[in-house]
């Protein structure tokens, strides 16, 4: 009798299993209602013709820069609409962004290789006037000046609040599209293209700065620099520090001790005071050399100079790593490269850097992973459990039992899965441990890499195979039994 109440209670488990899949994947099938059109204050013709707006809508062609559509008349973008008494105009697609890109079809966010400036992904009327205005390219405000003047600055606050000790870059005065390109995209990690830059360092910093003016190759110490990346050393915006320091600086370079490590400079070359870079990094860093010797699965990568990864001076990040913590891996790791094109990427693979699940040195466990097993690297920063420790006065947090620092806001946008006792993700019940198949113990186990995959993925959610969700996709592992194809 036991055996038949237990055996029932079974049953009804995977019935509300099964509706909750079923429940997950309706959800991805649901579609927004389209937004109503305004109702317009006077009765039109549904035919009615521009001629007729400009009555009352004349501002609407005047200004400095006219869009050119309004040579095309007003239904050419809206739509009359006429129910009894009622007259409504609305635009003639479903949201403005579609409408834009049926003659700017160049800027769609979907076709662009990259990363897109986040308001040209669906909302260009954040920044243009879909009619006219004073300023070219339609923008609401130009891209220079103060706050209130300055278009960029309504959501960008760089060089608003230099502290009282830092310092700021005088192009700044210049006009954002000095240096950005707003629309700019290119291949996803090269900072031209990522940061929608008119060229790339050291280039467009020359444009500006001459190498060979003698002040400032005395403040290089008459060290080469002509060649180097400048924003690896210098924020090219503001900075805490004087001279547009980055946030990190190496100690002997912070405090001007350049013949610790330099001897002058010979045939404008660099000479260290050392046979190799390795060799003086580790008559101060002699700790790292015995972590990559002892590693039980060791990292190739470092085994060579540390200057391969790892810049002199200073950085944007601890440890200086150049030219940041992703593409420094991404110039040996040509499958993970290719990874990082796909729509849509993980965020500590391809934003935060590697290292966040990585050890950069040598690791204890396959793959260099930080954690002993694929689940609990994730649920580090995904599991109910997930227990980081804060550092209030520098505003960071720290994961992995502190050998991870982030911005004190990163985990507020990671996901926390309703997990207990290995199960509760997707849908209520469902395991993320244990056997893929109860039936088949040769199937293998299941892990969070089963559904997903650990860097990038075409489908949001990162899904495995770049399936797209739904039971398709459920059924890769089910085969049928929750529900018919």
């Amino acid at each position: 009798m036991a055996g038949t109440k237990q055996t029932r209670r079974i049953q009804s488990v995977r019935q509300i299993a099964s509706l909750r899949v079923l429940q997950f994947v309706l959800a991805f099938c649901i579609m927004g209602l389209p937004a109503l059109a305004a109702t317009h204050p006077v009765p039109l013709d549904k035919n009615t013709d521009a001629a007729k707006c400009l009555e009352c809508h004349g501002e609407k062609a005047k200004g400095k820069a006219v869009h050119s559509a309004m040579a095309t008349g007003c239904l050419s973008c809206h739509e009359i609409r006429v129910n009894k008494d009622v007259t409504r105009v609305k635009l003639i697609t479903s949201t403005p962004v579609a409408l834009c890109l049926t003659c700017h079809a160049d800027k769609s966010a979907a076709d662009s290789k990259g990363l897109v400036h986040s308001p040209a992904v669906r909302d260009c009327i954040k920044c243009h006037d879909p009619h006219s205005s004073e300023n070219k390219n339609q923008l609401l405000k130009a891209t220079a000046g103060g706050e209130k003047e300055n278009l960029c600055l309504s959501c960008h606050s760089i060089g608003l609040k230099v502290p009282e000790k830092g310092s700021r870059h005088a192009a700044l005065d210049m006009g954002c599209e000095t240096c950005h390109v707003t629309h700019k995209t290119g291949e996803r990690g090269k900072p031209e293209f990522d940061f929608h830059l008119t060229k790339a360092a050291p280039a467009l910093c020359l444009d500006c700065h001459d190498a060979k003016d003698a002040n400032l190759q005395k403040a290089h110490r008459n060290q080469p620099f002509s060649g180097a990346n400048c924003t690896q050393c210098h924020d090219p915006h503001q900075s805490k520090a004087p001279k547009l320091l980055q946030a990190f600086t190496h100690n002997p370079f912070e405090n001007k001790m350049c013949e610790t490590c330099h001897q002058p400079a010979k045939d404008g070359k660099v000479v260290l005071v050392q046979a190799s870079a390795k060799a003086l990094c580790l008559t101060c860093h002699e700790d790292k050399g015995k972590e990559i010797e002892s590693a039980k699965v060791a990292h190739p990568g470092a085994a060579g100079d540390c200057t391969d990864c790892h810049d002199a001076h200073a950085g944007k990040t601890p440890g200086f790593v150049k030219p940041d913590p992703v593409n420094a891996c991404l110039s040996c790791h040509q499958d993970q490269a290719e990874q990082h094109k796909k729509k849509h990427v993980h965020q500590p693979a391809f934003e935060q850097g590697c290292a966040t699940c990585h050890e950069p040195h040598g690791s204890e466990n396959l793959h260099l992973l930080r954690a002993k097993d694929t689940n609990t690297a994730c649920l580090e920063c995904h599991g109910p459990e997930r227990s980081p420790n804060k550092l209030e006065a520098e505003h960071l947090i720290t994961i992995y039992d502190g050998k991870v620092r982030l911005p004190e806001a990163y985990l507020r946008k990671a996901p926390v899965l309703p997990l207990q006792y290995g199960a509760g993700h997707p849908v209520d019940f469902h395991p993320v441990t244990g056997p893929v198949d109860r039936d088949n113990p040769a199937a293998g186990q299941i892990t969070c890499l089963t559904c997903h995959q650990p860097h990038s993925s075409n489908q949001p959610g990162l899904l495995a195979k770049d399936q797209k969700a739904g039971m398709d996709f459920c059924n890769t592992c089910h085969k049928g039994k929750l529900m018919a194809k």
